[in-house]
């Protein structure tokens, strides 16, 4: 729908989860962006950064989470024998070292 003295044109899209039957809306912005509720976040597991993959068939479109993995995850902690992975087991480890 148009709006006059150069507010922007807003449509509304509807986002449905099959497996509980969320309708949610969100409008378009004049740059083509969108706001995605928070129940929709919330059902498809994402937050601030992650990636969303719009997919079309036969008029309808899905949105679905891109799931990416860490091409550096397998190869997390290799390097470090009888150092366990995270802040807290680094600085144990430090704290033995140094004998405190």
């Amino acid at each position: 729908m148009a709006k006059s003295g150069g507010e922007s044109k807003e449509r509304c899209v509807k986002v449905r989860n099959r497996s509980d039957i969320l309708e949610k809306q969100a409008k378009i912005t004049t740059k083509g962006q969108i706001t995605v509720p928070v129940a929709v976040r919330r059902a498809l597991g994402v937050g601030p950064g992650d990636a969303l993959l719009f997919e079309t068939d036969k008029g309808d479109v899905r949105v679905r989470p891109v799931r990416t993995k860490s091409p550096f995850a397998k190869y997390r902690g290799i390097g470090n024998r009888g150092i366990g992975s995270g802040k807290k087991a680094i600085n144990r480890w430090i704290r033995e070292m140094r004998g405190r």
